[in-house]
């Protein structure tokens, strides 16, 4: 018998209110022992899903005044019984309440508890469990809905998809292993290659999502690049909308890299401020341009400033050289002092001319960031691989497929295609968690907050 938890599964502090989870086969009993109904029944003698008003009892103590819902399994989150208790929010209030529920019967839920049971009864696959964290710590519209989507299915079903083609070629190749005698079709080499080879492309359309997901998670690394002095760290402090980096006229002042995640417009960016690139001769400063060229190597996007007071130098073109076309907007900067130089051609970078000192046309690059960011965009109905470790078992089933169909090129026998097939099989029932080990359970769960 699985032991009954408790928790507080809303976020600590004062507030209007807040709710304490009991889940378990001892959880209907415990809230009888504590809970006194201004009328009606008691927690035993309600229907799942519904309510009644009454008090929390410490002994002949009235702790709270509040809501009981009872949820029978089941038909709950965990699969279990279930009751929650919605008291008036505060730290110590609801402390009081969680240690009154607790008991030689009732112990505190650990990190994700909550939802490890709801996988572990067959109420989530490991892909939708694993989308409830990224509901919770969702940061935009874009992440919330996708996350939704991801939580109703949409991963698993793709997935299955996958594992059902696989066991189709399995089955074929079982048949015809298992009864070569009996006056049954052969396998065809050729039909079979041709359905590796399309199950291959669509797992890695399905791979390719996963720097999507990372962003909606992460946030899109946006790196912010140019000279000394054009305005990199005004820009910074604009877009962050406080004073984060130091701003002087003295050329070199950004010597590290300085990070601040930031809204902008319906995107979260996780925004860097650079060291100045240029031939340093002083060693602290050489480091941060080298690191300022990392950085750049490693963005989703890049902002790169250029000030248009000034002539364009052999640093500015040197610079120019460096961008990655297809993930650089030029930020043609102080735009409110004389321009020194024409129209320069950048070839087919997306340029804007602003002023990041007196905030002028920085929603023309809210708007170029939304439309950077919208053209990655995954529908994500037809789902999309969400972590590291989804990654890494889709990567391991598609390197197994084309493992199945070199084999089966190379004139191998089929019992060297069916192995192959079978280690594919393996690793997407690993990816839904319909095959997993205990301790990779408990390392996706435990980055999940108490009380969820």
């Amino acid at each position: 018998m699985a032991e009954t938890i408790a928790a507080i599964a809303t976020p600590q502090g004062t507030g209007g209110m807040a709710v304490i989870r009991i889940s378990g086969e001892c959880a209907i009993k415990r809230a009888d022992q504590i809970f006194q109904p201004v009328r009606g029944n008691m927690p035993s003698a309600m229907d799942g899903y519904t309510c009644a008003y009454g008090y929390v009892m410490r002994g002949t103590e009235r702790l709270d005044d509040v809501v009981l819902t009872v949820f029978r399994a089941p038909h709950s989150y965990t699969g279990e019984d279930v009751v929650e208790i919605s008291c008036h929010g505060g730290r110590y209030l609801t402390g009081q309440i969680l240690r009154t529920v607790l008991c030689d019967a009732v112990r505190l839920a650990g990190p994700g508890e909550f939802t490890k049971r709801a996988f572990l009864n067959g109420k989530l696959s490991l892909t939708q469990a694993e989308a409830v964290a990224d509901l919770i710590s969702a940061s935009g519209e874009n992440a919330m809905r996708t996350a939704r989507m991801l939580r109703d299915g949409a991963t698993f079903r793709r997935i299955s998809g996958f594992s059902q083609r696989l066991l189709e070629m399995l089955s074929d190749l079982a048949v015809w292993a298992d009864y070569p005698d009996e006056d049954i079709p052969g396998v065809d080499g050729g039909e079979l290659a041709s359905r590796l080879e399309a199950l291959l492309d669509d797992m890695r359309g399905l791979l390719k999502t996963y720097d999507y997901g990372r962003i909606l998670r992460e946030g899109l690394h946006t790196v912010i690049v140019g000279k000394p002095n054009v305005g990199k760290s005004t820009l910074f402090n604009a877009l962050s909308g406080y004073e984060r980096s130091i701003v002087t006229d003295i050329a070199g002042t950004t010597r590290d890299v300085v990070e601040e995640q930031i809204r902008l417009g319906g995107v979260t960016l996780r925004l860097s401020d650079t060291a100045g690139v240029r031939e340093a001769a002083e060693q602290i400063e050489r480091i941060g341009v080298e690191r300022s060229w990392q950085y750049l190597e490693d963005a989703d996007l890049v902002l790169a400033v250029f000030d248009t007071s000034r002539e364009l130098d052999a640093e500015d073109r040197a610079l120019i050289e460096r961008l990655p076309r297809e993930r650089t907007i030029c930020i043609l900067n102080k735009s409110d002092l004389n321009r020194a130089w024409g129209s320069i051609n950048f070839g087919s970078f997306e340029e804007l001319v602003i002023s990041a000192k007196c905030g002028e046309k920085l929603p023309e690059l809210e708007a170029a960031v939304e439309r950077f960011f919208a053209k990655r965009q995954v529908p994500a109905e037809d789902g999309l691989i969400a972590n590291e470790r989804q990654r890494e078992c889709l990567r391991s089933a598609v390197d197994a497929v084309q493992e199945a169909l070199d084999a089966l090129q190379m004139g191998m026998a089929y019992d060297a295609v069916t192995v192959s097939l079978d280690g594919a099989a393996d690793a997407l029932l690993q990816l839904t968690g319909e095959r997993i080990t205990d301790k990779v359970a408990d390392t996706v769960f435990e980055r999940f907050c108490v009380g969820k």
